[in-house]
């Protein structure tokens, strides 16, 4: 039987984020460094965009004290994260200070940083920035791609973690 949000919630923006937990999403973590330092988040808002000219997009809560750090470096890691690494997902996601503590991860020589383990990493900048209500619609220009195909994607669905087998 099919779930009736509007009499099972609260409220409409309770009822709206149940009805999109139901969309599986892999989780992304966006990381650069500053000042010599890693600083980053887990995202699940990622999409690919466009091949020409090469863009993805992440969506950030205008709430988010960690994007605007980001968004003013010139070269933004994007990882999206094995399906082994639900904790280093949680602790990006949370106000921890050494949110990369225990965490392996490289930097290139223009501060974009990656996470090790994860199943492609992307070397971004900011192209644009878009609203879109309490969020930012951001588009990002991929200079530069590498893929880990023998790594399984982690994926987020119905609020919860799992890992994806992987593909053939």
């Amino acid at each position: 039987m099919a779930e009736v949000l509007d009499k099972d919630y609260v409220t409409p923006q309770v009822a709206l984020r149940k009805a999109f937990s139901m969309f599986p999403t892999g989780v992304v973590a966006v990381c650069a460094l500053e000042e010599g330092l890693p600083v980053g988040m887990a995202v699940n808002s990622f999409s690919s965009v466009s091949l020409d000219p090469a863009l993805v997009s992440v969506c950030m809560a205008h709430t988010s004290s960690t994007w605007p750090r980001l968004e003013a470096l010139p070269r933004i890691g994007l990882s999206v994260l094995g399906s082994h690494q639900e904790m280093l997902s949680r602790r990006l996601s949370s106000k921890a200070s050494d949110r990369f503590d225990s965490a392996s991860w490289e930097a290139n020589d223009l501060g974009a940083v990656f996470i090790d383990g994860a199943t492609l990493w992307l070397e971004c900048s900011v192209s644009a920035t878009i609203p879109g209500g309490d969020h930012s619609i951001v588009l990002l220009e991929v200079h530069s791609s590498r893929l880990f195909p023998e790594v399984a994607p982690l994926v987020f669905h119905r609020s919860q973690y799992m890992g994806l087998p992987v593909a053939p």
